[in-house]
């Protein structure tokens, strides 16, 4: 079987809510990336065989197979598929996996793996405003249960003992990190400017420097009257888009490209949809199990900080090195665009490995419903 490895992964700056970005359309946006890694690569778009792109608020500005209209964007030819996914807030990893074993079943030989939200102009929440999504037969199995992914971080913090000071710790964490990442320009080759009416943007919106503890204690519960969960240590909500050129080595050189990393294995779980955010505790298990390669061995995790008690819930079971985890920071400082999220860490992950010369980074998401993705990749 053929290897899958990525040649180029690029990203957009994060805009927070109604920000920087606000006033760019999906497509337009998505286009940016596109284009950007064409232009890096050296790739004629006439060879991608596929665009596969996460996506999930798939209504309003969204709709209509929002990964069709992104390479149209582009200017790319006409004869240049595309195909939305939705996985909730893993939708571009799981657009990478899609990636990966259709080039690693020979089916396909070029793929590009992204994915856009664009959260200002299309709100969480707006796919629900015209229907039940759940419906009557999964709304009496979990008893009238609301689905809340708040409700199920509050859960989550309760099940693990985690105090609001300590989830406000590290929200602060990834606030400084970020920052620190941003000063030293950790971010610079990766993203992509964006031209806007107000000019070029380039750097993430969301990172809010001098945020400690004592600040986000001031804020109140968003959740429960008492609870521990708040704006400040859950993630934001952003637009931001990310895109991935996946290939086989043999294609890459055919291409004159150099793989930056091996996609080493992937893999999906399904856990309490109640608590709903848990995932990637089971899914890091079967990804790891399945690879062979120890937790240990892995220099880095990108754990999606969808609130705080997820990644530090993932970090009490698995017994992983908490210095290894989000060390640039994460959602909760940099923002959380849901359908570009899994492509926007990957890319984030890819430059911290070759920068830090590191062999194995692995990669979580949890998700709406329960779900979760867990990656592998390998620096070559």
């Amino acid at each position: 079987m053929p290897d899958a490895v990525i040649v180029e992964a690029v990203r957009t700056p994060v805009g927070k809510r109604d920000g920087v970005l606000a006033g760019v359309h999906a497509a337009d946006l998505s286009a940016v990336v596109l284009k950007a890694l064409a232009e890096r690569t050296g790739l004629d778009p006439e060879m991608v065989d596929d665009v596969v792109w996460g996506c999930v608020g798939q209504v309003g500005d969204q709709s209509s197979n929002i990964a069709r209209f992104a390479a149209l964007a582009a200017g790319w030819p006409e004869t240049v598929p595309g195909v939305t996914v939705n996985r909730a807030c893993g939708s571009s990893q799981q657009a990478l996996d899609f990636a990966a074993y259709a080039v690693m079943s020979g089916q396909q030989e070029v793929v590009v793996a992204g994915g856009v939200e664009t959260m200002s102009r299309v709100p969480l929440g707006a796919a629900r405003q015209t229907g039940m999504p759940y419906g009557p037969a999964v709304m009496e199995r979990y008893d009238h249960f609301a689905f809340n992914q708040g409700v199920g971080a509050e859960l989550i913090a309760e099940k693990w003992g985690f105090s609001r000071s300590r989830l406000d710790e590290y929200a602060s964490r990834s606030h400084e990190l970020a920052a620190a990442a941003q000063d030293s320009g950790a971010f610079d080759r990766q993203i992509v400017p964006v031209a806007t009416e107000a000019g070029q943007v380039t750097k993430d919106e969301g990172v809010r420097r001098g945020t400690t503890p004592q600040t986000l204690a001031r804020l109140r519960p968003s959740f429960q009257e008492n609870g521990v969960i708040h704006a400040g240590n859950a993630s934001q909500i952003s637009d931001g888009a990310a895109a991935l050129l996946v290939t086989t080595p043999e294609k890459a050189r055919e291409l004159g490209l150099s793989p930056i990393a091996r996609y080493h294995g992937g893999a999906v779980s399904g856990a309490d949809p109640v608590l709903m955010l848990t995932g990637p505790i089971p899914a890091t298990a079967k990804l790891l199990a399945k690879s062979g390669v120890g937790l240990g061995e892995i220099g880095v995790y990108e754990v999606n900080e969808a609130f705080a008690p997820v990644p530090l819930a993932w970090l009490a079971e698995t017994g992983a090195d908490p210095d290894r985890l989000n060390p640039l920071g994460g959602a909760i400082a940099l923002g959380h665009p849901l359908g570009a999220s899994g492509a926007v860490l990957l890319t984030r992950m890819i430059d911290y490995m070759r920068d830090k010369g590191l062999r194995y980074g692995l990669q979580t998401m949890c998700e709406g419903g329960g779900t979760a993705n867990a990656t592998l990749i390998e620096l070559v």
